[in-house]
């Protein structure tokens, strides 16, 4: 499992390629007035598709990218042999600092981290300091996918299991906005992991009176503050108009993948739209939406 330096570059053909299909890119018609309610408005999709074309520097993109210590090391998941696996590996100077594990989700990649390393291997004065290890999930970025079916929530537990302890000292607080990160805490908590923090808590709808009695009648007497009824309402919401993805990319993933692989656009409507509606009013530049 040696570390192996990594550097990114696309090649010209590959660039061309992707400008001569913006340039036949064919977009929908869309509804009057209908803002969100079914998807990504048509007017960002012209916005952004424009800048792709036009303004969006790639080459810049790349040496941005590269600024950053990245690496591979093959990691071996029992039943699916050794896949090579993409991260960000950046130690502090300081002493005594902790081993931390960034965990992405979907959509998400290992660029998450660019604005926040410098503040976590060196922070101001009085801060803790940390040894930062960001992977690209198998299968997202430049990580081997797997090639067998059946690679699920324990098999990416335990690739991180296997992958944080390649590492001296091994990472022991991992943060993560996705299943994967609870997923680690729950089968390695008690021998790796010593603290798990997370922006993803899974939230089920209000007790009924016949599932549980107590917690109905807790529920109806409860005095909610208006944060507890915002909370609600967006958990309900999230529940009934944005778990399309989930039954789609869990189900039929190979049929998606067809239009996906194959229009620039299709893709970046599909992360744009949770990009957007997930992380609140977020300010996210045009040249983030597209290369998120």
């Amino acid at each position: 499992m040696a570390e192996r330096p990594f550097s990114l570059h696309v090649s010209d053909l590959e660039i061309d390629t992707l400008r001569k299909k913006l340039e036949l890119t064919r977009l929908p018609d869309e509804l009057e007035e209908s803002a969100w309610d079914y998807g990504v408005p048509l007017e960002d999709i012209r916005r952004l598709l424009a800048r792709w074309k036009d303004g969006f520097d790639w080459r810049a993109y790349e040496v941005a990218v590269n600024k950053l210590p990245q690496f591979t090391r093959d990691i071996d998941v029992e039943d699916f042999g050794a896949l090579n696996i993409h991260y960000v590996h950046q130690r502090s100077e300081v002493e005594g600092a902790i081993p931390l594990l960034l965990i992405h989700g979907w959509p998400g990649h290992f660029m998450e981290v660019h604005k926040l390393l410098h503040f976590l291997v060196s922070p101001t004065s009085g801060q803790p300091s940390f040894h930062v290890v960001v992977p690209s999930l198998p299968g997202y970025g430049f990580s081997e996918a797997p090639k067998k079916k059946g690679f699920a929530g324990a098999q990416y537990a335990e690739f991180h299991g296997v992958f944080t302890l390649s590492f001296p000292p091994a990472p022991s607080l991992n943060i993560g906005s996705s299943q994967v990160a609870r997923k680690l805490g729950l089968f390695y908590g008690q021998k790796h992991v010593k603290a798990w923090h997370t922006s993803f808590i899974a939230v089920t709808k209000p007790p009924s009176f016949t599932t549980n009695p107590l917690l109905y009648l807790q529920h109806l007497l409860t005095p909610y503050t208006t944060r507890d009824r915002d909370g609600l309402a967006r958990s309900t919401w999230f529940r009934t108009k944005s778990t399309g993805y989930m039954a789609e990319q869990s189900t039929q993933p190979q049929t998606l993948g067809y239009s996906h692989a194959d229009s620039p656009i299709g893709l970046l409507a599909w992360v744009y739209e949770k990009l957007v509606q997930w992380t609140g009013s977020y300010p996210w530049t045009d040249d983030e939406g597209i290369v998120t």
